[in-house]
């Protein structure tokens, strides 16, 4: 397509939409046509050293540091009046840049605006505490205060979705955001970004700054001025972040990679159990950290329900995601494209074998872009890399197991420990693999339910910290002790008091 034909963005900085300082662009692709379709400003170290010097510069002075607590949540809750307006329009722009499904993020970009309602009645709702005081003659309280800039780096998945658990609590809590979403998908959050213009948010309290990682991340990840990194992503990237947020000592925040065990017993009602199954690993073409992409079915149901899960993945249609018939979508960019087709062919050598798909889609619904069959492999033992590392793709490894213990044995036995779903309609069962599974949320009988009211996040390599829910919000507040004494005379200045 020639350049004049294709959508061009700017960056948001400082309330301005600005080009990057080299001038340069790069494309976005349509992983539904495999053609470019949008021109985003490529973002350097110049582009992130101004985006957080307005940033700092909104912490400290302007209207932003003025603002009440109850100021800043009612911006908060036009923002969410103005995405629920939006949300259709969000939406096809994140299907055009990702290739997800229109039938999910429709409903995921109307429904994000949660977040900002929430945190916007959060907002005037962080309370210190006065404390009990052992000293004679004072007072002792505690605030609760911003941290200042924190850089919010995106994965391509569900961009806005994820942005929405960062940047609602971030800006309740009074701080202020430097936005770096993902090369792969920045368009939706550039138009996101002008409605954070019309809600009447002061010029730098949120930027966007797009390009590549090193380019971009990197240099705010190792800013001075940044006090915060909240990132969404892969662990190898996650650890990369956390060492270098390490040596200026900034606070981190990290939902990271996955390799969730949904757990199939004999005594579930098999029918919804093989509609988890697909939901946990085809729904979003298994690109989410939740996916429950190590299915472990006990051993006595083994064969049947396998049979049946095939049978129904093989009805899954392909082709548009704009078409709300479409269940499969394409993958999002040609990299992770050819990662999922490597791992097929590991599996395929470790011995697994593809009882569904195994390859490269070629139907002609699926028109030019990025499409994998939805593969399900038998014959899988949790040592092979198909159940250990993190495909990011619709790829499924079954796994049979005797009791509980082994289910519990084998859910367990990855270095990862974002989700696990557990099947059953044993009252004590559920409760006790509740309790035992290692994993930041454990779905029983569903698979795939998130809520703005609730914490997410992971155990192990899966993340550092919490995001959704109250808790979340401390993630972006330093607390102060305030001691005032109420004494007449100052004593001994040479005792500890």
């Amino acid at each position: 397509m020639n350049a004049s034909a294709l959508a061009r963005y700017r960056m948001y900085i400082d309330g301005q939409w600005v080009e990057a300082a080299s001038g340069e662009h790069f494309q976005s692709d349509n992983p539904y046509t495999g053609k470019p379709w949008a021109l985003i400003p490529r973002g350097g170290k110049a582009d992130a050293e101004r985006a957080v010097q307005a940033a700092r510069k909104a912490f400290t002075s302007g209207e932003w540091p003025k603002l009440n607590a109850t100021r800043r949540g009612a911006l908060l809750r036009r923002l969410g009046d103005l995405i629920g307006e939006k949300s259709k329009a969000l939406a096809e722009i994140e299907v055009r840049d990702n290739g997800k499904l229109y039938a999910e993020m429709g409903a995921q970009t109307a429904y994000m605006a949660q977040w900002y309602y929430y945190y916007g009645g959060l907002a005037d709702k962080i309370e210190g505490h006065v404390i009990p005081s052992d000293k004679p003659d004072t007072f002792n309280y505690t605030r609760h205060e911003p941290l200042g800039v924190v850089a919010a780096i995106i994965p391509w998945n569900s961009p806005l979705l994820l942005l929405a658990w960062k940047l609602a609590p971030a800006l309740a809590a009074g701080n202020t955001v430097v936005v770096k979403p993902s090369e792969f998908t920045s368009a939706s959050t550039l138009e996101f970004m002008k409605l954070v213009e019309q809600a009447g948010f002061p010029p730098g309290v949120v930027n966007v700054v797009t390009g590549f990682g090193a380019e971009v991340g990197t240099p705010l990840v190792e800013h001075p001025l940044v006090a915060k990194i909240a990132f969404t992503g892969s662990d190898a990237t996650g650890q990369r972040i956390y060492e270098a947020a390490a040596r200026g000592l900034k606070r981190v925040s990290m939902e990271l990679g996955g390799k969730s065990p949904n757990i199939v017993f004999d005594d579930a009602h098999l029918d919804n159990a093989v509609k988890g199954v697909i939901s946990g690993i085809f729904a979003a073409t298994g690109q989410t950290c939740i996916a429950g992409s190590r299915l472990l079915v006990q051993r006595t149901i083994h064969d049947r329900f396998v049979e049946k899960l095939v049978a129904f993945a093989r009805t899954a249609k392909m082709g548009d995601p704009m078409s709300l018939d479409t269940q499969v979508g394409p993958v999002t960019n040609p990299p992770q494209f050819e990662k999922i087709l490597r791992y097929i062919d590991i599996a395929k050598g470790e011995g697994a074998t593809p009882v569904l798909g195994g390859a490269r889609a070629t139907r002609p619904e699926c028109g030019g872009g990025w499409f994998v069959e939805p593969t399900i492999f038998t014959g899988v033992s949790n040592a092979m890399r198909i159940a250990q590392e993190e495909v990011f793709g619709p790829v499924l490894a079954v796994i049979p197991f005797e009791d509980e213990e082994e289910a519990i044995a084998i859910g367990n036995d990855v270095v990862y420990g974002l989700a696990a779903g557990v099947w059953t309609q044993s009252m004590r069962r559920s409760l006790m693999m509740a309790e035992r599974l290692q994993a930041g949320t454990v779905w029983v009988n569903t698979y795939r339910a998130v809520s703005y009211l609730s914490p997410f996040g992971g155990y192990k390599r899966s993340g550092i910290g919490r995001e959704s829910g109250q808790e979340m919000i401390k993630e972006y507040l330093q607390t102060k002790s305030v001691w005032i004494s109420t004494a007449t005379e100052v004593p001994n200045p040479f005792i500890l008091r």
